[in-house]
């Protein structure tokens, strides 16, 4: 929605769904001295997946290995689709080779998609006629693509393929390439009156590389062992001490049952004894360093060395599944921070009288805050070089009231630039939002945001202290419980609550500005129109989210209705807490004044706190939980 009308966007109805991120490509460039790793993240896939994900990558490191003396061998096509058969919104290197808006979010599905085939030319009976442009098999599952993937859409298994009569045939531009063919299918499985030409055709299935997938890793095979050490020592008439050390520092000891024995024939020698120890299948590991300290030509019998094996292994195999147990040295900083947050919690503090802190996202919004007296005010506009004439409004209204600005939420190397401008402002003091902001602005007056993430009273203690800052945000992971136990036990009155705000749902690197209002890949060509239009992002129930772009062209897309904490305010002010605060968005002058009043009446103890999200029609959720009481879960109403 932009400025209140639909834009047409045909069949991209996925705005938030980018292509998934696949580099294989670019490995080459990756391995340099300095890279350490290369990570792979698959968020509830298959074991298929992860077998056949991480197989890839390890053959395009290898395949770099292999060529460090020339050019490293291109990546071959079979490795493409089998990645696509893995898992696939489509494939796409990110920023990795520069920012392009147009190409990162396809917007036509949001779910798996698999190879493209290529599209229906006809439909005849119980027969489809496809142009077909990738490899296709009988048994191979597909999907025909209509463009209106949120509807059931047809498929199944493809029973029979051969080629299309001559006379048939469409005139292709490239006829070696594109081959039309008849696709027959099982009776029943395919409902033929919903496939229409030009429908898209779509592989999901290949059971012949499914099968394989699996044979990979099933059964219990174990591809990658980890070298494991033993050691051996003892001496005629003792137990035999089995000892096992793997890399990460594990050990584990086994005593034989019976006593070593004088060997007469076929002593216990270093050979033997790698013989025995080193039958390790089944295991994750394989034989690594022996040593043997035996006293003599001894003996011990097989099955006896075997059990000794299996016990130091099975022991071995339960050390690494437990998870590590840290341990507080006596001289960690951190010993004494926990001790002073335990032992001496600070006194519940008679707080002044609370304090609303008042967010605004544009000028008109900061004249009605003026005017209504607000005392602190903190300015977030889209466009930096703003704020200069927003602190000077400020100090032009002759009011007691300081002005703190707020830099972009996300900053990266390059973008220095953006936080001088915002401190060009020579505003009262700053909103940090993450560690370069605490770096950029030190020695300035400074609040931390929620974004730094204070959810208890250590982390509270490190950023006013080490940094002095003057206040930080609670996080918004706190339920009111857990808030109030982060105001009983750290400095209640330098705790900052937000009481009210549109919750942001997600930062985004990709622009939706620039890829569904304009034609250009970034900044430098789409013509801006995140400074030209209101833009909202209307979800399948039809409430509008707001869409913002900062000066760095990220995106936040915020919740549509804008929620409350104010039942909690009255507890929170008997903890300690001062300082509320309310965040607008893109409410009118009029809805601003409003808010307000309601909210001051709220801190005065004149308006109940249920009373006020009634009348607002706010959402009441304390930040990103719904909160709860100590007589359980608060009920929902629903408006």
């Amino acid at each position: 929605m932009s400025d209140g009308r639909t834009v047409p966007l045909g069949d991209r109805r996925y705005l938030l769904s980018p292509q998934d991120l696949a580099t294989i490509e670019l490995v080459p460039q990756f391995v340099r001295p300095g890279l350490a790793s290369l990570k792979i993240e698959g968020r509830l896939k298959s074991p298929a997946y992860v077998a056949s994900i991480t197989r890839l990558y390890r053959e395009a490191l290898d395949r770099v290995a292999e060529g460090r003396a020339g050019a490293a061998p291109a990546v071959p096509p079979s490795a493409r689709y089998e990645m696509e058969m893995a898992f696939s919104r489509g494939l796409f290197t990110g920023w990795l080779r520069g920012i392009n808006n147009q190409a990162l979010v396809h917007a036509r599905y949001p779910k798996k998609r698999g190879v493209f085939l290529g599209r229906v030319c006809r439909v005849a009976g119980n027969q489809v006629h496809v142009a077909l442009e990738g490899p296709l098999a009988p048994g191979d599952g597909v999907v025909f693509d209509a463009g209106r993937p949120e509807e059931p859409e047809e498929g199944g298994r493809v029973y029979e393929i051969r080629p299309a009569p001559a006379a048939q045939r469409k005139a292709t531009e490239d006829a070696s390439r594109i081959a039309e063919v008849i696709l027959t299918f099982g009776n029943g499985e395919v409902d033929f009156r919903r496939v229409r030409p030009g429908d898209r055709l779509w592989k999901t299935s290949d059971p012949a590389l499914e099968r394989r997938l699996h044979r990979s890793y099933a059964g219990g095979v174990i591809r990658f062992r980890q070298p494991l050490d033993f050691e051996v020592h003892g001496a005629a008439g003792t137990p035999l001490p089995l000892i096992a050390r793997d890399p990460q520092g594990h050990v584990a000891r086994a005593d034989s049952a019976l006593p070593l024995q004088p060997a007469t024939d076929q002593p216990l020698t270093p050979a033997r004894l790698a013989g025995q120890l080193g039958r390790l299948g089944g295991t994750p590991f394989q034989l690594g360093r022996l040593e043997c300290l035996l006293e003599g030509d001894l003996l011990l019998s097989w099955s006896e060395l075997n059990r000794l094996r299996r016990a130091v292994v099975a022991e071995l195999e339960r050390q690494r599944a437990t998870p590590p147990r840290w341990t507080l040295r006596a001289d960690s900083p951190l010993t004494e921070a926990l001790r002073t947050v335990r032992n001496c919690p600070p006194e519940p503090a008679v707080s002044p009288a609370p304090e609303l802190v008042v967010l605004v996202r544009s000028l008109a919004q900061l004249e009605v805050a003026l005017a209504a007296g607000v005392r602190l005010l903190y300015c977030e506009l889209e466009d930096p070089r703003r704020y200069r004439e927003a602190v000077a409004r400020v100090r032009a209204a002759g009011a007691a009231a300081t002005v703190y600005v707020a830099p972009p939420r996300i900053t990266k190397p390059g973008e220095e630039w953006i936080l001088r401008q915002v401190r060009a402002a020579e505003a009262d003091g700053y909103l940090v939002r993450h560690h370069d902001h605490l770096a950029a602005f030190a020695g300035c007056r400074c609040v931390g945001d929620y974004s730094l993430n204070v959810a208890n009273p250590l982390a509270a203690d490190w950023f006013l202290e080490r940094y002095g800052l003057e206040r930080v945000t609670a996080s918004y992971d706190l339920n009111n419980v857990q808030l109030e136990a982060l105001l009983a036990a750290a400095p209640a009155d330098r705790i900052e609550i937000t009481l009210h705000q549109h919750m942001p749902l997600f930062h985004m690197e990709h622009c939706v500005f620039c890829a569904f209002l304009s034609s250009g890949r970034d900044y430098r060509d789409c013509g801006r129109p995140c400074e030209k239009h209101v833009v909202q992002l209307r979800d399948r129930r039809g409430a509008l989210h707001p869409l913002k772009a900062d000066a760095g062209c990220r995106n936040t897309v915020y919740h549509a209705r804008a929620q409350t904490g104010a039942e909690y305010a009255a507890r929170f002010r008997e903890l300690g807490a001062r300082w509320f605060r309310v965040e607008f968005l893109d409410e009118s002058p009029a809805e601003v004044g409003r808010i307000l009043d309601r909210y001051r009446r709220l801190l005065a103890g004149t308006l109940d706190g249920a009373a006020l999200w009634r009348e607002l029609r706010l959402e009441p959720q304390l930040g990103v939980t719904r909160g709860t009481l100590d007589s359980g879960e608060r009920p929902v109403t629903v408006l």
